[in-house]
Order: C-alpha cells, then structure tokens, then sequence
C-alpha cells in the first residue's frame, strides 16, 4: 500500500504530530501497487498551488482497518515547485537533454550518470527528457558498467528491467527528488529509429515508458503522449510525439507521409496561433534540418529532413513553417536532441534578412559522440555552433524579454551561450 504526503515547505514536517501542522499536510487515499505494474503506481496531486515549493513524501505499509497504513515507513522525500500561473511573468529556469546510456555509456559506479548532480545544482524549475531515457536496444557490458542491462530488450518484462536499471543511478534519483521532469520519447525507448504503427514491439516499449515516467491519461487517448506544459505568462512548451504516429522512414516524401499524424499536427498549429505565451517552444526529439540516418543499409531519414535521393518528412515540415510565417507566430523556438551533439541555428526559410524561428540542439547525457552534420540549407540557417565530444545540456532562463540558452557539460563547463530578445 502507498500513500502520498504534501505540504508547503513553510510547514513542519509532514509527519509532524501537532494539529496545527497536520492541518497544513494533504494526503492521497490508500493506493495498492503490483506486478501488473511493476510496482509502479501514477498518483495524481490535486489542490497545488502555482509558484508554491511543496515538500512530499512516499508512505509505504500495509492497509489497516480504517483505511490508513499501518508499519508504515517513510520510502522517499523530497521537495519540488509547482510552476508559475499563466498571468504572472516571472522567470523560468528549466534544462533539456536527452540520450542516457548509450553505446555502452551507462552507470559507472554507484553514482551512475555525473552529470545529474551538475542539472542538480542549477535549482531547475523542471527537466525535460527529450527521449533516449533508455536505450533498450544497446547492451551494457559489465565490467565497465554496472551489472543488470547486458541484453537488448524485447519484451515488456525487459523494457521495465532497463528502466529500472537506470533508476539504480544514485545522481538520478537525487536528481528526481527535487526536480519535475516532464518526459518524452525517442526511438531507443523501443528500437532503434522505429516508427510506431509499424512496429510491434511499440506497445510492450510504451507502456514502460508510461509506468517509469508518469503522465497524464488523455480523456480522448490513453495512448497520447504529446502535450502542452504552460509556465508562467511567458512561456508555453508543446512536447510532440515524433514515434506514435510517423509513417514508415522509408516512404517518399509527400502529402500521406507524415511525423505527428493528423491530430497532432492540427493540435500544434492551432496550439500555436492560440497560445498567449511570450515564447512558444515546439519540443522535438530530431531535429529540423540534420540529415539523419540514410546509410547503405537504413531506407529514409529518421529526423525531419532529407538527404541527398533519401527521404524525409520535410513535407509536413514545411507545412509547420508556413503557419509560423503565415500566422506571424512570434518568438518561437525549437528544442531537439538525438544526434548526440550540440547545434543550434538560426533560421529565415523566406529569405528576407529576418530570422523567423531558432533550433538549439543538446545531448547526450550519457552515449557515444555523433557524427557533427551542418544543417540542410532548405530553411536557410544560420549556424552559430556545431560541437561536440562530451556529455552535456542544455539550459533555458526565460522572461519576458529574453530568452537565454546556455550548453553546459558534464563537469559544469560552459561550452555555448546565446540570448535571443523578444519581438
């Protein structure tokens, strides 16, 4: 059995037994967790209120007579900030990377993944995990690794099994006791480069990925992973989901080859001319303008843009493109990751000296380097920088009038900085 405790961080201990502070500490129903789920459980926290830190803690027992745990212990504690409402411009400090444990870079020790304690240290208002959370598909040898992951998995037992392997990283569950992460996929949480209706390991691959990091069910699909995160008057994240709905990499380019799938894409662009926010930022596993895959072996390319006689999905791209401009959709921003380098460009597809959109890429967090790829000219970039050789990620101060982007790696070196300034 499993019970949640929260309160203001101005109030006593939750577990505190004066009336007073007993008033001031909220609590979740019993709930019950088992194999059917791993031992996982999603609890919803109702009530919060925005730009509060709360204190919070995991009750584990056994169901007494009355409903509450008896031999109840205390499992975990921590603290997190709800995020700012949508009229107070306040600024937002958040982090995007992705790729852990990549190409036999997994847990070393029992610390695990360094770089964890160093996003620590930056007091994040939220993380996002911009896919790769496991790579299921790459086996960990041990020694150098911890023991535990030295198998490519296929089932839904062995998806759990590197999630949980992960989790075994000291630095990672510091890091998860005191900062909100809102998570995404990419390919590894399957296999590599998958498309989702095409793949049968999809389902087995995603309902892992949901037991290890939560979010909300959608009332029109159970299934659904993109959203929108709103934080603050200045800031709105739209998180897509680049998998669930792509066609196949290898189909030509055109109007029935798409990344999001209808609904989503039609969610995106009305989500963009709707959104009051100062900075719209559209949250993307692959990148815009990086050709990616299309090796002798690999039929199409696995991010938005084409290469050479190889397909892509720049079709659907452009169609993206065209609302920005069309609509006049200010101060937009994408963030990617995958290729396992830093990038960022500037870019003005129409070509009239004004730059429309920009792209800023981070990771890995833990993989191999990749391969450094200058952006296809298509949209017309500006690059100002191309990096790469180490663990990294990028970090965001947003307000009102600027939007900040600083790359910081492993042992908390700057290795890129930029301000953008808002129109």
């Amino acid at each position: 059995m499993v019970q949640i405790e929260w309160a203001p961080v101005t109030a006593k201990d939750s577990r505190s037994k004066t009336a007073t502070d007993v008033a001031s500490v909220a609590r979740t129903t019993m709930f019950s967790t088992g194999p059917e789920t791993d031992f996982t459980l999603t609890i919803p926290l109702e009530g919060l209120t925005p730009a509060t830190r709360y204190r919070w803690s995991v009750i584990v027992g056994t169901k007494g007579s009355e409903g509450s745990p008896t031999e109840a212990r205390v499992a975990a504690q921590g603290e997190f900030a709800t995020l700012p409402d949508m009229k107070s411009h306040v600024p937002v400090t958040f982090a995007w990377s992705g790729d852990l444990g990549g190409q036999g870079h997994c847990r070393r020790g029992a610390a695990g993944y360094p770089i964890f304690d160093v996003m620590r240290a930056q007091q994040l208002d939220f993380f996002i995990f911009l896919g790769d959370t496991i790579y299921s598909d790459n086996p960990c040898p041990s020694p150098p690794n911890e023991p535990g992951a030295d198998f490519r998995a296929t089932t839904l037992a062995e998806y759990r099994t590197r999630h949980r392997y992960q989790r075994g990283a000291e630095t990672l569950r510091r890091f998860l006791e005191t900062t909100p992460v809102f998570a995404i996929w990419d390919d590894h949480e399957v296999r590599n480069d998958f498309s989702g209706p095409f793949d049968s390991q999809m389902p087995a691959g995603r309902q892992a990925l949901r037991e290890y990091w939560p979010i909300r069910l959608a009332s029109d699909d159970p299934h659904r992973l993109y959203r929108t995160v709103r934080a603050g008057a200045d800031l709105e994240l739209f998180i897509l989901d680049t998998r669930q709905y792509r066609s196949s990499n290898a189909d030509q380019d055109g109007p029935a080859k798409t990344m999001l799938g209808a609904t989503q894409l039609q969610w995106l662009l009305s989500g963009l001319t709707e959104s009051t926010a100062t900075w719209k930022v559209i949250v993307t596993t692959v990148p815009l303008s990086i050709p990616k895959g299309g090796k002798a072996n690999v039929s199409g390319n696995d991010g938005w843009a084409g290469g050479a006689g190889i397909p892509g999905f720049e079709r659907e791209r452009q169609v993206i493109v065209d609302h920005i401009l069309g609509q006049k959709v200010k101060n937009v921003v994408f963030l990617a990751g995958d290729v396992h380098y830093v990038q960022a460009n500037t870019y003005d597809p129409n070509g009239d000296g004004i730059p429309d959109f920009h792209e800023f890429i981070a990771g890995p967090l833990s993989a191999a380097p990749g391969r450094l790829t200058p952006a296809n000219v298509e949209l017309r970039p500006t690059m100002l920088i191309n990096d790469g050789g180490y663990m990294n990620f990028g970090l965001i101060r947003v307000t009102k009038s600027s939007f900040d982007v600083t790359v910081l790696d492993e042992v908390a070196a700057t290795r890129f900085s930029h301000r953008l300034s808002a129109k």
